[in-house]
């Protein structure tokens, strides 16, 4: 292969690699979105987290197709790993913008009718989420596994938290009425998932 084709195969790499991270940072807002919504006073973070799971749709089809071409033209395994790598990225990170987007259509249902502490659980999850999807795009761009280990240590706090949701709505040992039960359970499931 020319070193022209070897430079635009490099050079394609590198922006697809540049649309991956720039999905992780789409999703971390839908997130952040979702997050400041639940404790605002009004539901309009809805559109934004609708915004930015088209996005990741456009950013997930635009990376597919470009990942397709270019990993026939990769001149080592690590490059073509490494273009595996963003391709199963953006993968996660659409599903992830689509776990968001059910979130927030539920959370619009019920806003207003979630008890406080459903709302300071739920608002701490997004947080964790937001958080994690800051780290790993810290770890994706900076090659750190110890910060790849960390975002997955962070998921035990999201399925703590989702477990207290868990026992507070469907075992309900103290007996207490709780507004929204169906929603928040499947909410704190959709984040947990995120």
């Amino acid at each position: 292969m020319s070193t022209a084709s070897n430079k635009r195969s490099a050079g394609e790499a590198q922006r697809l690699l540049e649309l991956t991270l720039g999905a992780c940072s789409v999703a971390r807002t839908a997130a952040a979105a979702v997050a400041d919504g639940l404790t605002s006073s009004s539901p309009t973070f809805l559109d934004e987290v609708r915004q930015r799971e088209e996005e990741l749709d456009k950013l997930d089809r635009d990376i597919n197709e470009g990942v397709t071409d270019a990993i026939t033209h990769c001149q080592s395994g690590m490059e073509a790993r490494e273009l595996l790598a963003c391709l199963k990225s953006v993968l996660e990170l659409e599903r992830i913008g689509d776990l968001l987007l059910g979130f927030a259509n539920r959370a619009r249902t019920c806003y207003g009718r979630l008890d406080e502490q459903d709302v300071k659980d739920l608002s701490t999850m997004a947080a964790i989420v937001e958080k994690m999807l800051a780290d790993d795009y810290k770890a994706f761009e900076g090659r750190d596994t110890n910060l790849a280990l960390a975002v997955l240590r962070a998921d035990m706090e999201l399925d703590r938290l989702r477990n207290l949701i868990f026992v507070r709505h469907i075992e309900n040992p103290e007996q207490v009425p709780h507004q929204e039960s169906f929603h928040v359970v499947f909410m704190s499931q959709a984040l947990e998932r995120a």
